[in-house]
């Protein structure tokens, strides 16, 4: 993984997100430790009206990445005034930032590692904040569990109507994973790679609508690992049954490569960062006889 300092050149209006008592969980803890209970044992007791929502808790332990790509498909979902409190955070412990952000209407807590990224490349305006101010955390603060220590807590002064400011200064960096926008080659082709490979090994590569080929699918052609895809549907089941991999336009907004009642990713014998070639092929129209 590779990961670079992102600056922001815009912030949000100087209108108040409004609060409300909703606080979202997403974490790589699973469900076998004490972990997550620990965490919504912290935040109901500085606040025991708050609404806790888990995003989840089977992130991939220490993938970034996936738990960037999951708060992305997942947050615009939510009302106005939701804090998304994310925690994966192999840096745990280190001299790793811990942040608010400001964005879309929205707080999110957590490690500045890149797991706010892609929300924050699809947004743009955001305002930033450094925790520094450590009256808020859990005292003593462990090394290793700042998930309960430090992100429950400042979820919980949040949702209590603490602005972000009190807990600490701004700043207009974060840590950024690679960006999530195709590349245009000199050939006139698209670049591109799988970003998240789902559990049912459905594909999801970086593309979105805007490569649907001016909205006709059947122009869109994907170069996968050596094998074409040519094939697009509006959903898997769709007849006729003619090609063994497809297309579709998911519901986070990119396009993703499908096989029915298979995992495409094992036919394609790919991993998460594979790289992928798309063409937008000319469609030829039909003239009508003179």
């Amino acid at each position: 993984m590779r990961v670079k300092t992102f600056r922001l050149k815009a912030v949000l209006q100087t209108a108040e997100i409004p609060i409300v008592l909703l606080i979202t969980l997403l974490t790589d803890f699973g469900a076998q430790d004490y972990f997550v209970a620990a965490m919504k044992g912290v935040i109901l007791s500085a606040n025991p009206d708050a609404r806790i929502v888990d995003i989840s808790h089977e992130i991939p332990a220490q993938d970034i990445q996936a738990g960037a790509f999951n708060l992305l498909a997942v947050y615009h979902n939510f009302p106005p005034g939701t804090i998304h409190t994310a925690v994966v955070d192999p840096g745990v412990g280190s001299e790793r930032r811990a942040i608010i952000i400001e964005c879309a209407d929205q707080f999110f807590v957590g490690p500045d590692n890149g797991l706010f990224s892609f929300v924050v490349q699809h947004e743009r305006n955001c305002r930033i904040h450094e925790v520094t101010n450590e009256k808020f955390f859990r005292h003593p603060v462990s090394n290793t569990f700042h998930g309960r220590d430090i992100f429950a807590p400042v979820a919980a002064a949040l949702s209590n109507g603490t602005a972000a400011h009190e807990f600490g200064p701004r700043t207009d960096a974060i840590v950024e994973l690679d960006t999530l926008m195709p590349r245009q080659t000199a050939e006139g082709r698209i670049a591109g790679r799988i970003i998240h490979i789902d559990r049912f090994g459905n594909c999801i590569t970086n593309l979105t609508r805007k490569h649907l080929g001016n909205e006709n699918a059947d122009a869109l052609q994907v170069n996968v690992n050596g094998r074409q895809i040519n094939s697009f549907r509006q959903f898997f089941s769709q007849a006729p049954v003619k090609d063994e991999l497809f297309m579709f336009l998911g519901s986070a907004g990119f396009i993703e490569i499908a096989a029915r009642n298979a995992s495409a990713a094992s036919i394609l014998k790919v991993t998460r960062g594979q790289s992928i070639v798309a063409n937008i092929r000319p469609v030829k129209h039909q003239t009508s006889p003179s």
